[in-house]
């Protein structure tokens, strides 16, 4: 039996994707192995997630586990566990919250751009000394075909703009618009989740839709538009990678944001398994206590 002097190990997830519901399924006695329905609720177009390859099971582990949301989605799919919604107030409000909370693990597994969070998260860890592990889905890889402009920011891709074409289809999320409001010649479909909010580019459509996107379903969006460049992120999700095979195809230039790298020192995960692994590594024995039941 587990020493009951001692409260389960809290891990505290960053959440917000599909990867992060799926390592709280598999950390959850009960949920783990869940099937994530399709069509599920994502962030954002170019904040779109899908599950890992590789199914993330484990036996049903003595933990607490808490995920935290950052309340920018009208209905998001919660997650398996304890809930939080709203943000920490900077590192400090996060190192804070981790130690008044007795955390014993921190695992961001936000969106691959969601920079400003990971930041913040390796400064808390650090400061209340707690173990940080980031989960991050791979990224794209151009096959051949692609036509690919690949630029490390939202700017320089709407510097890159009008050299490349004048009917776009902006995938970067509703957030974003902002960095192309000043472009007025061209015109933008913009996806997205949410309604989007001033400022925007003065031509623009918006549609509100969510993935998982089909290939068929891309190729027919791109010819009723007149599509001829691509705008996206590379967050690295199957449910949207099927913009870019319809790109590959029409041979539409696609404008690729490089992501922002992970914060030094901070080791990675590459899907919910491996996450499990690593908490494994560290907490055998809340692991072990399952089969002492």
């Amino acid at each position: 039996m587990p020493d009951a002097a001692r409260p389960p190990r809290h891990v505290l997830i960053l959440g917000g994707t599909t990867e992060a519901r799926r390592l709280a399924a598999a950390l959850v006695p009960g949920a783990a192995g869940s099937p994530e329905p399709a069509g599920a609720p994502e962030p954002a177009e170019g904040a779109e997630h899908v599950p890992s390859p590789e199914p993330a099971q484990a036996p049903e582990p003595v933990l607490r586990v808490t995920t935290s949301l950052a309340g920018r989605v009208a209905a998001p799919r919660l997650p398996a566990g304890e809930v939080r919604i709203g943000g920490f107030g900077g590192p400090e409000g996060l190192a804070r919250w981790l130690r008044e909370h007795a955390v014993d693990a921190l695992i961001d597994a936000t969106h691959p751009f969601a920079d400003t969070i990971s930041h913040n998260a390796a400064l808390a860890a650090a400061t209340a000394h707690v173990p940080l592990l980031v989960l991050r889905r791979p990224g794209w890889v151009p096959g051949p075909g692609d036509n690919w402009h690949q630029v490390t920011s939202l700017d320089e891709a709407a510097a890159a703009l009008p050299a490349l074409g004048s009917r776009i289809f902006l995938t970067t999320g509703r957030m974003g618009l902002a960095h192309f409001a000043h472009l007025t010649d061209p015109w933008f479909l913009v996806r997205s989740v949410d309604a989007p909010e001033p400022p925007h580019p003065p031509r623009m459509e918006v549609l509100l839709d969510r993935g998982p996107f089909t290939v068929e379903g891309e190729r027919a969006l791109l010819r009723a538009h007149r599509i001829d460049v691509l705008v996206t992120k590379d967050s690295g999700a199957a449910a949207t990678a099927a913009k870019l095979t319809a790109a590959r195809e029409a041979g539409i230039p696609v404008v690729v944001v490089r992501r922002p790298p992970v914060p030094d020192g901070v080791p990675v995960a590459a899907n919910p398994a491996e996450a499990v692994n690593w908490l494994r590594a560290r907490y055998r024995s809340a692991f072990n206590a399952a089969g002492s039941h």
